[in-house]
């Protein structure tokens, strides 16, 4: 007879047991993944998404209690129950699974992390929430079967019984097979989920050694954008109208000069801090050239009101002068003044008053000076000139020539590098003369920014975007073992050995802020192995086979590092090496007996009748 509590469950009951811990489950994993990764407006909205998940969800509830009542219902025995159980389960997993991806690919702007996130940690809830409810489950679909008389069985009965017995067999194997395999794709899924966490922590280590530049930067001296030396010149225009009014306008005109010349010698100093390493210069920067005034429209320069002109040279971070600045107008020297007037070129710099040397602008106008100058990483040019040649040199070996502009030659070995760019009338869109004072100037920059090769937070976020397969390939490798050998791994050994592939990444990333990223991937990629490879010994107790799974995951490892230290051609070599892993698991597995019957035929060979 059946107990009290086995006739006390009802599919209502069951039905909300299983719903309401997938609802718990799901709303916990979802509302700290969305804080963890910081993309949820306010705060108070986490409060809503139990709510929002039950609203939901309330449909899986209606299926469960539907499919529970039937299969109660049904004549079925107690594992064909079981069955089709997990099937709707299966299904309300994956379909659930996709609307969940498809709701973090919209918050998360990101589409496959997202979505394979989104699916993983639903399918995880339903998972968790049948695997509490196992023994209600199996209390709610057990029959005992009531006593019969005793009866003689025929051999007809017999062989009957035989069959059937041999169906049953070969259908539990079946479905083993098949349901360890969802459960290690499930498995693959959800050890995603940690790697999204090591996104996130690569993330805020870049942050981190940004702020730690920013600090030191900011106590030095930012990356520099130096405008050149140019000429400011109000003038006042004045006379009467058709009517006879007088008018008196105020104008400003910016002379550019017609002729540059500019050499910056760059010197690099590493600074450290903490466990990172700020890189700062010091740079010698010869300004030469020319300027040609001459009459414009309705300037000259009689009418420049000279107590208010000023030669100018914009320096975007002036903390970064190391002394002061002469100037030689005409093979005279003058010191240059902090402030300029507001123009596009910048907001921050040095200017000489034309007032006491007003005698000297007439005619052409030739000037040198040399400016010391520090900065933070960047040094960037306007080429604000008719013509002008502007070459930087350095003994820093990895220079990035960015900016509007690239150098017409350049020069880089492991000695340092040498740049030169030109420019002429011809190949700018503004001339000497320039009546706008907001002309926009920024936007014609060009420079270097001197780069540390060893960038080992965008190689360590290249490796963690490869988990997928590192995890997918090691589990199918596992599978197809545990089928040849006939020694099940348990899920829960699955799940130690995705620990520790997501634990490379958190050694990856540690190890080198310390030490460059090669060695840093090699001593991880190392530990790794040995541990898998130790605890496969352990388990199939061969070491030939540790050995050849060792082997397996550390070509795999080599094959990640290719395509991390690859750029344009990552994506086909990666696409060519996939494809071989592809046939190579389909060569190894030709000859698993994935139903589990001897002779390996389509259907079970049933007892004669006769």
């Amino acid at each position: 007879m059946q107990s009290a509590f086995e006739k006390s469950i009802s599919p209502l009951g069951l039905s909300f047991r299983i719903w309401g811990i997938t609802q718990l489950v799901f709303s916990t994993l979802v509302t700290a993944l969305l804080m963890q990764v910081d993309v949820l407006p306010d705060i108070t909205v986490v409060y809503y998404v139990p709510l929002i998940s039950a609203f939901l969800g309330l449909p899986a509830w209606l299926i469960l209690r539907i499919a529970l009542g039937l299969l109660a219902s049904s004549r079925l025995n107690v594992r064909s129950r079981l069955d089709r159980l997990r099937w709707v389960i299966v299904v309300l997993g994956c379909g659930y699974g996709l609307a969940a991806g498809l709701v973090l690919v919209v918050l998360w702007q990101q589409s496959v992390t997202g979505f394979l996130t989104g699916f993983a940690l639903l399918n995880a809830a339903f998972f968790i929430g049948c695997i509490t409810q196992h023994s209600v489950i199996m209390a709610y679909f057990h029959v005992k079967p009531h006593p019969t008389a005793e009866a003689r069985p025929t051999p007809a009965a017999i062989h009957q019984e035989q069959n059937r017995t041999l169906k049953k067999s070969y259908m539990e194997q079946t479905n083993k097979v098949l349901y360890k395999a969802i459960i290690t794709a499930l498995l693959i899924l959800l050890l995603l989920i940690p790697s999204v966490f090591i996104q996130n922590l690569v993330q805020e280590r870049k942050s981190r050694q940004a702020e730690v530049v920013h600090e030191v930067s900011s106590r030095w001296a930012a990356g520099q954008t130096l405008s050149g030396f140019y000429l400011y010149l109000p003038y006042v225009v004045s006379g009467t109208t058709d009517s006879g009014k007088p008018y008196r306008i105020e104008k400003q005109l910016i002379v550019l000069p017609e002729e540059a010349n500019v050499q910056s010698v760059m010197e690099p100093e590493v600074r450290p801090r903490s466990i990172y390493k700020v890189l700062l210069y010091k740079s010698r920067n010869v300004f030469r050239g020319q300027f040609r005034i001459a009459p414009q429209g309705d300037f000259n320069l009689s009418l420049v009101k000279w107590q208010d002109a000023r030669l100018c040279l914009n320096i975007s971070d002036i903390k970064g002068i190391e002394e002061k600045v002469l100037v030689k107008l005409q093979d005279q020297q003058y010191e240059m003044q902090p402030g300029t007037p507001e123009t596009g070129f910048g907001n921050s710099g040095l200017s000489l008053p034309l007032a006491s040397v007003a005698e000297v602008i007439n005619g052409p106008v030739s000037f040198e000076s040399v400016l010391r100058l520090k900065g933070s990483e960047q040094l960037h040019f306007l080429p604000l000139a008719g013509n002008s040649i502007f070459t930087i040199s350095s003994p820093w070996p990895s220079p990035s020539f960015d900016g509007s502009y690239l150098p017409g030659t350049r020069e880089v070995s492991d000695s340092g590098f040498q740049a030169k760019w030109s420019f002429s009338k011809a190949n700018l869109p503004f001339n000497t003369y320039l009546s706008d004072t907001k002309f926009d100037a920024g936007k014609f920059g060009f420079g270097i920014t001197m780069v540390q090769p060893a960038d080992q937070y965008a190689k360590t976020e290249r490796s963690v975007k490869y988990a997928i397969l590192v995890i997918g390939l090691t589990f199918s490798l596992f599978f197809i073992m545990e089928q040849i050998l006939k020694k099940p791994v348990h899920p829960v050994q699955y799940v130690l050995i995705g620990l520790a592939l997501t634990i490379f990444y958190t050694l990856l990333l540690s190890i080198s802020e310390f030490l460059f990223f090669d060695w840093a991937y090699l001593i991880a990629a190392t530990a790794t192995i040995v541990l898998i490879t130790w605890y496969v010994r352990g388990h199939f107790k061969s070491f030939r086979t540790a050995a050849l799974l060792g082997a397996v995951i550390t070509m795999l490892y080599g094959f990640i590092f290719v395509l991390v230290r690859l750029e344009d051609t990552a994506l086909l070599i990666g696409s060519i090496g996939l494809f071989l892993i592809l046939g190579l698991a389909m060569y190894g597995s030709r000859k698993v007996n994935w139903y589990g019957n001897e002779q390996q035929q389509d259907q079970p060979r049933l007892a004669s009748t006769e």
